[in-house]
């Protein structure tokens, strides 16, 4: 091994150096905590910061081995093959898209407004299975039913279910031609579609284009609203009167979709703000 790598110190001067032309400086200081916590398994906060901590001739090996995987642009969080998400352990690979904190948000407000929910929980586009994992984990009395497209989704989202300890009820199925009898009722319905619009991917950081699959992100411009029209659709058949309905959105599109759920004569109808202020939810109860 060329790099002489000893100490915690040893190991965040090599990635600043090592990652300078693709990450930016706060980005590299934060990939450096998730490596050092990840590879070295400390999980005292004294040793995570202490520059004189020795690690091993083999984790100082994987910090470089990983490193020239992270200097592709590819995604830490493919490089380790799992995250944490609302306190889950949740394993992502090249057919998930990789969960953003705005999901945990919409996560955190289903999970503070419906304590002690015990009916059906639908999630369209499960992904990861992410939000139907958390919201299994957290509201222990309801039951979780997701819907995906893609088996390989599928197959992950099932194996993080095993790793969390909770039952979910995945669907292999397109919401476009959906069958409304094979998800039954239900009382909450929540989706994060792929909301961005093809004009918007010059904006999009190059890793994400590179790396995540566009199925998951990606939407015309001409109808960027159609998966929340369809899910709307099938809302109308299974989601049980004075049910919620929550979702995930685009920034730029709370107005219109705020007039789509007027269409459908939805009441309470609330654009929520993210951390950052950009609206990130919309949220909104079924007239019964």
């Amino acid at each position: 091994m060329a790099v002489k790598i000893q100490t915690i110190k040893d190991i965040r001067f090599y990635l600043a150096k090592e990652l300078t032309n693709v990450y930016k400086e706060t980005e590299i200081r934060a990939l450096a905590d998730v490596l050092i916590k990840t590879v070295t398994r400390t999980t005292k906060l004294h040793q995570l910061y202490d520059n004189g901590y020795l690690v091993t001739r083999g984790d100082a090996e994987k910090i470089i081995e990983i490193t020239e995987e992270l200097k592709t642009g590819r995604p830490i969080q493919y490089v380790l093959g799992e995250m944490t998400f609302y306190n889950c352990i949740i394993k992502v690979n090249s057919s998930t898209f990789i969960p953003r904190p705005e999901t945990e948000e919409l996560v955190d407000l289903i999970i503070r407004e419906n304590k002690g929910y015990n009916g059906n929980i639908i999630d369209f586009g499960v992904g990861s299975g992410c939000i139907a994992i958390a919201l299994a984990a957290n509201l222990p009395s309801a039951m979780l039913t997701g819907i995906e497209i893609s088996e390989d989704a599928i197959r992950i989202a099932q194996e993080n279910a095993v790793l969390n300890k909770v039952k979910v009820s995945f669907i292999k199925g397109d919401i476009f031609t959906l069958d409304q009898e094979v998800v039954g009722k239900a009382g909450i319905i929540v989706s994060n579609p792929p909301y961005v619009r093809n004009s918007e991917k010059p904006l999009i950081a190059k890793n994400v284009l590179d790396f995540e699959p566009h199925l998951a992100l990606f939407v015309t411009d001409s109808d960027p609203l159609k998966y929340y029209k369809t899910i709307l659709k099938l809302a109308d058949k299974i989601l049980l009167p004075g049910g919620r309905l929550y979702f995930e959105i685009n920034e730029a599109m709370g107005r219109s979709l705020n007039l789509l759920f007027e269409s459908f004569e939805y009441s309470e109808i609330e654009i929520v703000r993210d951390i950052n202020n950009k609206e990130r939810i919309i949220k909104a109860r079924k007239n019964g």
